[in-house]
């Protein structure tokens, strides 16, 4: 690494606490995802915790036991796993697709990376195989659900391993981004930007095919197993197939618009993507579908109405503000390539948009979903999330954990947001702040 390099990495700031923050993270998150398993699969969903004091370590032995007796990890679920992986690494290697540019990395010497966008045809690809393999019972979807805690196991075992053998490879051969120096949280924030494997962008394929579609399947097959045991599948399970399949879905439509996004472009590459998209949000975030396995969850027609209008409406504002964003960055730097992707909503791109032009040459957009507010994709993204927890009702709080975590790890983003921001445009951001007063609910904060 060059001598400007080390400089570089000399004045890097600490995030999410520094490493004691980074160390706990770490710790949390995988307590956290065996928590939910332990309360969906032993007591329905239901908060856990010790029934006195002296309870505390028998507690801890009960929960110990039930990992080691109902998530250690099996070849058939290691087989499901990385089967999933390995067929979408396929996937993105030989399927057709657009080609786009990504911004200049700073750290590569300015060069714009090409990205190969195929996660339509994946993801149609995928949902075909997927319900080949059901019907001719070569894989029942019910299998996700019955081998829940083993895949959380070897989830949990592969991205570990995943995010230390990145960590040494760029310690070895030296293709670090501007490293702290500290070993704990350079491996929780990560060395490299864009790593490679065969010419498949690995950040962009981890986070786009892997969470979101083993969400979408996990959620499919809770739905498959309620219908087994039930009959039926509830409408409140109909709504998280919804509300599960129109967020992959508009990720794989949109992916030519990700490389241009603060993931890709500057947040490296660590255990903290790979955790959490590898384990983390695919088995966080079916909590709610599993809920509703559990319990048998059901609403009244009315609720059930107010929840689908609720979900439909967040979502139309998140993806036309998501895509008037990202296309208006495309269309000035001449990028943009007009998509027949399902579904192209209404007022996804704007005409002739207003912007702040800034000193350095960038532009800050005040125009279309924009103008009322700076983060209006975030609230609506939240909204949605809100909609998850409400689909289990009122009986329980640990529906509500994912709704609050989300607007905690989005609001923290925000903050991140704001002081990148300020440090790169200066007055101009206070131009754009003037211009946008409000940051995420209109006329309101």
């Amino acid at each position: 690494m060059s001598k400007s390099s080390l400089s570089h990495a000399n004045k890097q700031e600490y995030e999410f606490g520094g490493p004691i923050g980074a160390f706990f993270i770490i710790i949390f998150s995988h307590l956290l995802l065996y928590y939910l398993w332990i309360s969906l699969t032993y007591y329905n969903g239901s908060l856990v915790y010790p029934s006195s004091l002296s309870d505390f370590f028998p507690f801890l032995h009960r929960m110990t036991n039930y990992i080691l007796e109902g998530a250690h990890p099996t070849m058939y679920a290691a087989g499901i796993y990385l089967g999933l992986i390995a067929f979408q690494f396929l996937l993105a290697k030989i399927l057709p697709g657009i080609n786009v540019k990504g911004l200049p990395v700073p750290s590569e010497g300015n060069i714009q990376l090409n990205y190969l966008c195929n996660g339509v045809a994946s993801w149609y690809v995928t949902l075909i195989t997927a319900i080949a393999l059901h019907y001719t019972g070569i894989f029942p979807l019910t299998a996700l659900a019955d081998n829940l805690g083993p895949l959380i196991t070897v989830g949990i075992i592969t991205a570990n391993l995943f995010a230390l053998a990145l960590f040494t490879i760029a310690t070895i051969t030296k293709k670090e981004t501007t490293p702290t120096g500290n070993l704990i949280y350079d491996f929780f924030m990560g060395k490299m930007l864009n790593p490679r494997i065969w010419g498949v962008d690995i950040k962009l394929f981890s986070e786009i095919r892997i969470p979101w579609v083993l969400l979408f399947f996990l959620t499919l097959s809770a739905a498959a197993k309620q219908y087994s045991i039930y009959g039926t599948v509830t409408a409140p399970m109909v709504f998280m197939i919804l509300a599960h399949g129109l967020y992959v879905n508009a990720c794989m439509k949109g992916e030519e618009c990700i490389p241009t996004t603060w993931d890709i472009f500057h947040e490296k590459f660590g255990w903290m993507l790979i955790f959490w998209n590898y384990v983390g949000v695919p088995f966080v975030y079916c909590f709610s579908s599993f809920y509703i396995l559990e319990n048998n969850i059901h609403h009244s027609p009315i609720y059930m109405v107010f929840l689908f209008a609720l979900l439909l409406g967040a979502y139309y504002v998140w993806d036309t503000a998501n895509s008037q964003k990202n296309r208006f960055r495309m269309q000035l730097r001449g990028t943009y390539i007009k998509r027949k992707t399902f579904p192209q909503l209404p007022w996804g791109t704007l005409k002739d948009p207003k912007y702040i032009k800034t000193s350095d040459g960038g532009a800050l957009l005040i125009d279309g979903w924009y103008r009322y507010g700076r983060k209006i994709h975030y609230t609506a993204d939240t909204l949605m999330a809100i909609t998850w927890g409400l689909s289990c009702g009122f009986s329980g709080i640990l529906p509500y954990l994912y709704p609050v975590f989300f607007a905690l790890m989005i609001t923290h983003r925000y903050q991140r947001d704001v002081y990148r921001c300020s440090k790169k445009y200066g007055s101009d951001w206070d131009r754009y702040c003037k211009a946008v007063p409000y940051k995420f609910i209109p006329y309101v904060y």
